[in-house]
Parts: structure tokens; C-alpha cells; sequence
């Protein structure tokens, strides 16, 4: 019997490889054609935590990117890259200030400015998209990258220690910031320079850095590994549907809700079958229809 793979697997990327090189050793692991995406793209000096859907669980990699993610990283002051990270060309930023200057009080009040939403503009190296091509492959070609600002949400940032010029944060932050602009931003209002030079994203939602496989586990420990798609969707709330709302549901039809649950129209329910395993996403009206958006089942 050919078999089906459908759940999240939590990776703990090593250094020096991409999110994508990461993807394609996980599909040696599995069946061949299975359906993989990863939900979040980590730069190659970046490790830890890569949420890989497999399966029917593709469809909900929407739902784990919007997660909030908490990084740990080591930030090198009194110089810059042009990658914003260890990995690009440094340089020593001539006009930063001395160490005496910048004490640890200046980077505490400095580092209050970047708490809440703020405008933040990507790394010229990155993936963001200009006129449809990757912001990073025209910057290798040597053109000038211009990339808009956008709002990202920082919830925390805690200074771990800092011994000049090295500075450890640890910051809690929402979907699409980038560490490495927030380095460079910070050694901009400091006065000094900044570059990354060691970043480890320790969790993405519920998934947990130290949950995760790693590239040197093998087919029969990954699969004690998988956690079953409910796990995507598990803060939003809890539906049960039986075997004939299932089948409107395929066919995109509505289902009946649950008198009970008629009060949380307007949001995302969870719809799980009598075994508690995930049907799908749907959307409950004030007509206490719960409308499809993403189903699993066939």
C-alpha cells in the first residue's frame, strides 16, 4: 500500500544552507511526489526552528506563517554588511562611536524604540519581490534595490549580554520582521554600524526549536516526529462534523453549526471529524452556516 504522508514536521536547520536545500533533504525521508513546503524562509547563517507542511497539510501553511516567531541573535556593532549579516562583505564603520560611548543604558533605550509596530525595510538581500524578480538577484547583478518600507510588529526585545562590540538580544516579534534589518536599523540610531553575526530562531508559534528533527535523523525517527495538521490551526476554535456535513463541505457547500458556536460568527473554526483528526477551515456566518475555506479531505 502506497503510503500517504500528511502533518507538520518541525526542523532545527543547521547553518549554511537555505530553507530550500533544507526542503529537499526532508523529501529524501518520504514517498516519492509528496507535497512539501516549508512555512518561512531562514537565511543560510540562520538555524533552528523550519515548520515543513507535508501533504494535505501544504494547505495550511498560511496559518503557521502568521504565527509569531521568538529569535535569538548575536549582533556585532561598530561595523556593517551589505547583506546586513556575517555572510556578506564587512566593513568597519569609521565614525562609530567607542565602546564607552555606547553602554549598555544607550542600547536599552535605543532598543525601546523598535518595541510595537513599526515601518521596517527589508534586507537588499532577501527574498522580497521587485517588479517579480527576488530582491537578492538583482542585488548580486550589482542593481540598486529599493524596497519600500513595510509594518512588522516587535512585541519584546531582552538584552541577554554585551560585551562590545558584541550585543545578544532575544526578541519576540510577528510575521515578515527581519533580524537583520533590525540590526542594521539599531546600529544606525546607535551611531556605530551593525551586522548580524549568529541568528537562531527558537519558535514559531507552539513549535519549539528542541522538538524538531535534524538533517542527521533517518525515515523511521522522523516519523515519531510528525505532528498531525491539527496542530496548524490549533488556536482557533473547535467544530465537530459528521460524515454528512463533511461531504458538503468537499462539495463547498455550508454546514449547519452548532447552536453553541453561533456566537463566534465572522471567525475561523477548526472542523474536525468523530476521531478528532482535522477536516478542514471553515468560516462560521450569522446564519449559523460554517462556509468551507480550506479542506483536506477529499
Amino acid at each position: 500500500m502506497k503510503r500517504i504522508v500528511n502533518g507538520l514536521l518541525v526542523l532545527d536547520k543547521p547553518t549554511g544552507i537555505t530553507s530550500r536545500d533544507a526542503v529537499d533533504r526532508v523529501l529524501e525521508w518520504f514517498p516519492r511526489r509528496t507535497k512539501i513546503g516549508h512555512t518561512g524562509t531562514l537565511d543560510p547563517l540562520a538555524t533552528g526552528v523550519l515548520v515543513i507542511c507535508l501533504g494535505s497539510a501544504t494547505r495550511l501553511a498560511d496559518y503557521v506563517q502568521a504565527m509569531d516567531k521568538v529569535y535569538r541573535t548575536k549582533i556585532v556593532l561598530g561595523a556593517s554588511s551589505d547583506t546586513d549579516d556575517a555572510d556578506g562583505t564587512v566593513t568597519p564603520t569609521i565614525s562609530a562611536k567607542p565602546q564607552v560611548a555606547i553602554d549598555e543604558t544607550s542600547i536599552r533605550e535605543a532598543i525601546g524604540g523598535f518595541i510595537g509596530v513599526i515601518a521596517q525595510t527589508p534586507p537588499a538581500y532577501s527574498a522580497v519581490k521587485i517588479d517579480g524578480k527576488r530582491a537578492h538577484d538583482l542585488a548580486r547583478r550589482g542593481r540598486e534595490v529599493e524596497i519600500a518600507p513595510r509594518p512588522v510588529q516587535i512585541y519584546g526585545i531582552t538584552v541577554l549580554g554585551y560585551t562590545w562590540p558584541e550585543l545578544d538580544l532575544e526578541i519576540h516579534c510577528g510575521k515578515g520582521t527581519y533580524i537583520r534589518s533590525l540590526a542594521r536599523d539599531l546600529g544606525e540610531k546607535l551611531g556605530s554600524g551593525a551586522y548580524v553575526k549568529e541568528l537562531r530562531r527558537i519558535r514559531v508559534g507552539p513549535f519549539l526549536a528542541e522538538q524538531g528533527a535534524t538533517l542527521d535523523d533517518t525515515p523511521s525517527t522522523v516519523d515519531a516526529k510528525l505532528l498531525p495538521p491539527r496542530t496548524a490551526v490549533a488556536h482557533l476554535p473547535v467544530i465537530e462534523a459528521d460524515a454528512n456535513s463533511i461531504g458538503q463541505l468537499t462539495h463547498g457547500q455550508p454546514m449547519a453549526t452548532p447552536l453553541d458556536c453561533r456566537e463566534i460568527a465572522g471567525t475561523e473554526v477548526a472542523i474536525i471529524d468523530d476521531y478528532g483528526a482535522l477536516v478542514g477551515v471553515g468560516c462560521v456566518n450569522d446564519k449559523g452556516e460554517t462556509w468551507p475555506v480550506k479542506v483536506l479531505v477529499k
